[in-house]
């Protein structure tokens, strides 16, 4: 899904729960998972979401995709940093580029909640619970390949905070 659909569902979740600060959302690939900039929080979460090779007409699902949001609030200005984790295609191997995930608008929903909850615990400093919100799992009928996952190339793909 585009930006606009992912900011579009971050401003309803997040309605009348970020204290009428503007929030705006933003991809940024560039994003380093533990290192975000000074006066940035972070926040990772694994969710679903198929893929779909650029190079052969193999398409698969995954169950360990991995989001990294970065986040800060400044003078009633909320920014979000959104990176979304990348894989190739096991097929084509060396040859395949990483491809974005095509995450559904239902479990986009559910990182939203999840990160709106956290943006009130962390920007915010709300007593909340530390539980989160946990998304439908869809069929996989391979196994998770860490060779084609840039989340755990990047050391990351199993660990959420």
């Amino acid at each position: 899904m585009a930006l606009s659909e992912w900011t579009s569902i971050f401003l309803n979740e997040g309605q009348g729960l970020l204290h009428g600060d503007a929030w705006n959302l933003e991809f940024d690939s560039s994003i380093v998972p533990e290192q975000p900039e000074q006066g940035w929080q972070k926040y990772m979460r694994s969710t679903s979401a198929r893929f779909q090779c650029t190079h052969c007409p193999r398409g698969w699902p995954s169950n360990r995709v991995m989001v990294v949001f970065h986040m800060r609030l400044m003078g009633g200005t909320g920014t979000v940093k959104v990176k979304r984790f990348r894989q190739n295609c096991k097929r084509c191997c060396s040859e395949a580029p990483m491809v974005d995930p095509s995450i559904t608008a239902e479990h986009i929903t559910v990182l939203m909640r999840n990160l709106v909850k956290k943006i009130r615990i962390k920007c915010y400093n709300e007593n909340l619970d530390q539980g989160h919100y946990d998304h439908e799992r869809i069929e996989v009928n391979s196994p998770h390949e860490p060779a084609h996952c840039e989340g755990c190339m990047a050391g990351i793909c199993t660990r959420v905070s």
